[in-house]
């Protein structure tokens, strides 16, 4: 069969389908494309706003009082550009596209792919729901507790996904061998090591959670009462404390998120910023707050109340990820389109947009050509997220 020239618009749209199959943490979020970036002369600078929920306090009785809506929202800033810069001869342009497909972009989608996803993974840091297995296998009550915490949290039933690091699904699908299923269900879990779909969400394994490496901190206490806000003054301890290190403070306890009543947990908090250690003032997530709509724990932080880090002091465990999509976003956008090049093209494809751009180079008879993607990540209900700390 004769083969035919490949057009700009044809390599665009596959090599977005490629990477779109190969990104399973992105593709499980939230994904927003604005096409305000795309209007030309009217560019809405490099971040989206997402709206969160508005929150209320109920009144007992007759008496009217009046709240005020505040609106919320967090900045998504779509500053990263990641691309894949490659070759064509002519000859590679006259071949069919599922060779060229095979051949050249599967295997530079691939490596763009693994790039941008383990750059959206760093968000686990700023999940500070965790249920801590460190030092241990991981287990399908350690997922069942991760739902707990997603459901304590109100997260929507729909498009939840355990997203597994690669020996966390070994030790799941090992102990879930042998219990009932339905045919299709076992033969992908024991042919392919696949879970499917259980306990409310869709499992997934991916290569490319990071390990999180505890901060050698202990022994802090807060140094002094009535603290609200992300910033907790503390003293006593040693040891610097790391971005992604999860603890709790002794009296602290979370608040059902409608009713504001203690749900006997402690409330867990996640380190935003690298602390060098010694006295001083560590970044938390979330907030403190006490009282009024947005209210998280039953009350301030005593005064030299003990602070307690998740996991041993300096000590590595996996992370895998229950979620559900609102828990975080990506995005991308519009690049400009050059002139005055051999060819162009931009696509869009289930909320992800690439740019290419090929020259010809008459010294070579090859053509250079870019791959390109404009994107950013935020992290926008953390509370719909839990990690899992296992091994």
């Amino acid at each position: 069969m004769a083969n035919s020239i490949l057009t700009a618009t044809a390599v665009t749209r596959e090599a977005l389908r490629v990477l779109h199959q190969k990104l399973n943490f992105v593709g499980t979020i939230t994904r927003e494309y604005d096409d305000s970036f795309a209007r030309q002369g009217a560019k809405v600078g490099d971040t989206l706003k997402v709206r969160l929920p508005n929150q209320y306090t109920v009144r007992t009785g007759a008496a009217l009082a009046a709240q005020d809506t505040t609106e919320s929202s967090v900045d998504l800033k779509v500053q990263t550009q990641k691309g894949v810069d490659l070759n064509f001869t002519s000859v590679d342009l006259t071949m069919s596209l599922d060779d060229f497909s095979e051949r050249v972009i599967e295997p530079a989608m691939s490596v763009l792919a693994a790039n941008i996803e383990a750059d959206a993974m760093s968000m686990y840091k700023d999940v500070y729901n965790q249920v801590t297995n460190t030092g241990q296998p991981a287990s399908f009550a350690k997922v069942l507790q991760a739902r707990k915490t997603l459901v304590d949290n109100l997260a929507p039933l729909n498009a939840r996904t355990c997203n597994l690091n690669t020996q966390d699904n070994v030790d799941l699908v090992d102990a879930l061998k042998g219990l009932f299923n339905d045919k299709a269900t076992i033969s992908k879990q024991n042919r392919e090591g696949f879970m499917g779909r259980t306990a409310g969400f869709d499992f997934m394994e991916n290569t490319l959670w990071p390990a999180h490496v505890r901060g050698a901190g202990n022994g802090y206490l807060v140094n002094g009462a009535g603290q609200t806000g992300s910033s907790l003054a503390v003293n006593t301890g040693t040891g610097a404390v790391k971005a992604g290190d999860v603890f709790t403070i002794a009296g602290v306890n979370r608040v059902h998120p409608e009713t504001k009543q203690s749900t006997g947990i402690p409330q867990q908090f996640v380190v935003t910023q690298d602390f060098a250690g010694g006295a001083g003032t560590i970044q938390i997530s979330p907030a403190i707050v006490t009282t009024g709509a947005a209210q998280n724990v039953t009350g301030s932080p005593a005064a030299g109340g003990a602070i307690t880090f998740a996991g041993g002091a300096g000590a590595a465990h996996g992370i895998s990820m229950a979620y559900q999509k609102g828990a975080f976003a990506f995005a991308t956008a519009d690049m400009v389109m050059p002139r005055g090049v051999d060819f162009a093209s931009r696509e869009v494809f289930d909320g992800i947009s690439m740019r290419i751009v090929r020259q010809y180079d008459i010294n070579s008879d090859k053509f250079p050509c870019r791959l390109d993607v404009l994107y950013g990540f935020k992290t926008l209900r953390p509370q719909l997220a839990c990690r899992l700390a296992n091994n």
